[in-house]
């Protein structure tokens, strides 16, 4: 047998793998929470931003320490259940999977309240409910074009974000009354720090996606030193891109009451800035990522679902189910599909914080994973002032980010994140007949 055989060949460099993270990420999502944060924060995005921006650094610098040690696709789920415990690792990624099946429903509702901003008179959930028809019908016929559109996708991305800078930039040199570029959006005297914590909990949303290079493992050259150099690079990318559009959408906008539909505030500017021609070709490019970002969503959740299946980690019968003519998860592709449709009872805030109740959580497990093992599993503990500053003071910075912003999450979102949290803990206890066994283990190596 070729000692290669059953392996994925290794050709990704560095910039492959930062331009994949970034691709995964959509650049566009600094757009989804503009005006809702703006709102929230009295005019302060940028400033929410570089709190998130932070926040989410130094969970890329323990990501990068636990890759280098635990190289799979597993993420916060390994991590927990290989330095702490299997029945928390479980729980861990139990928690984490909310922000995979409920991603579709981010894109349905963004697709509904971005055209809604062009036809007012049209029904919101008429747009939620086309979006998931399109996205579902689409992976049920086993499409494989995805890779193909996520490209266009990212491209058409990255042109709509520099015009609509650039049509704001002109916008605030000719603004007549005076704006000026300024520190405003960044500090002032109105700006409070309780409501810049609340802002950043609701943008965590831009950044779902930045260790999804981690799967790339088995692609990439020299993995343990590439893969965790390109999540720091990606997450700070990310970070500047981010603060730097809000920077000018704010300057532009210090007050965002002035907008009349907050949630779709960006439709709004990109008219104000560029006419009606510009705001067409704004939403027409929105839409297109939108629809990708919500193709490939639901494509990966069903195959985690069925992955997990497959392994027994959830019903087989349901979730290991494969249509024999098409060869797809469709019981899977349909059931994340109703739940998207959960859209049409959401507001952007609520539904983007209970997407990031697992978010959070998963981001402080993966820093505390560094720390336990340091303090558990590494054969050699150095206690030196460098080792306690890399492996516990940093960490721990980072817990005490993610649990900070976690708390500042929307109380409803905490309620549902909880029941479902709780759901996770009686299936473990029937599974696991009241902890007299091992949980069921997810198989990273099929």
């Amino acid at each position: 047998m070729d000692a290669n055989e059953g392996q994925l060949k290794r050709t990704l460099k560095l910039r492959h793998v930062i331009f994949i993270g970034l691709a995964y990420m959509a650049p566009l999502a600094v757009f989804d929470t503009f005006g809702i944060v703006s709102d929230i924060t009295n005019g302060h995005v940028p400033a929410a931003y570089i709190l998130i921006t932070i926040a989410v650094l130094f969970t890329a610098y323990s990501y990068g320490r636990m890759v280098k040690v635990y190289p799979t696709s597993g993420s916060a789920y390994t991590y927990t259940r290989k330095t702490m415990n299997s029945y928390l690792g479980f729980m861990v990624g139990w928690v984490a999977l909310l922000d995979y099946i409920f991603l579709p429903m981010i894109n349905a509702l963004l697709s509904s309240i971005y055209l809604a901003a062009v036809f007012p008179n049209v029904p919101p959930w008429i747009w939620v409910f086309a979006t998931i028809i399109i996205t579902t019908g689409l992976n049920l016929a086993d499409i494989k074009l995805a890779v193909i559109v996520n490209y266009f996708m990212v491209i058409i991305e990255f042109l709509v974000a520099i015009l609509f800078v650039v049509f704001t930039i002109r916008g605030i040199i000719n603004a007549e009354d005076g704006k000026l570029f300024s520190a405003a959006p960044f500090f002032s005297g109105e700006m409070s720090f309780s409501a810049i914590f609340a802002g950043a909990s609701i943008l965590a949303l831009s950044f779902l996606g930045f260790d999804a290079v981690t799967t790339l493992s088995e692609e990439t050259i020299e993995p343990k030193k590439t893969i965790p150099k390109a999540i720091f690079v990606i997450a700070f990318v990310a970070g500047i891109f981010f603060i730097g559009v809000t920077y000018f959408m704010q300057s532009l906008f210090p007050d965002i009451s002035v907008i009349e539909n907050i949630a779709g505030a960006s439709p709004e500017i990109a008219k104000y800035i560029g006419g009606a021609l510009f705001q067409a070709i704004f939403i027409a490019g929105y839409l297109v990522a939108v629809l990708a970002c919500g193709l490939t969503q639901q494509m990966s959740a069903s195959r985690l679902l069925f992955a997990m299946g497959r392994d027994g980690v959830l019903p087989k019968k349901f979730f290991g189910y494969i249509h024999p003519r098409t060869g797809v998860p469709i019981l899977n592709i349909l059931l994340i599909g109703l739940l998207a449709c959960s859209a049409m009872f959401l507001d952007l805030s609520r539904a983007a914080s209970l997407i990031n109740f697992g978010a959070f959580i998963a981001f402080s497990f993966v820093n505390l994973s560094v720390i336990m093992f340091f303090l558990k599993h590494q054969k050699q503990r150095d206690f030196t002032v460098k080792t306690i500053i890399s492996s516990i003071i940093l960490p721990l910075v980072g817990v005490g980010f993610n649990l900070y912003l976690w708390f500042e999450l929307e109380f409803s979102a905490k309620i549902i994140g909880f029941i479902w949290a709780a759901i996770g803990i009686m299936y473990l206890l029937r599974v696991t007949k009241f902890f007299r066994v091992q949980p069921p283990q997810f198989n990273e190596n099929k």
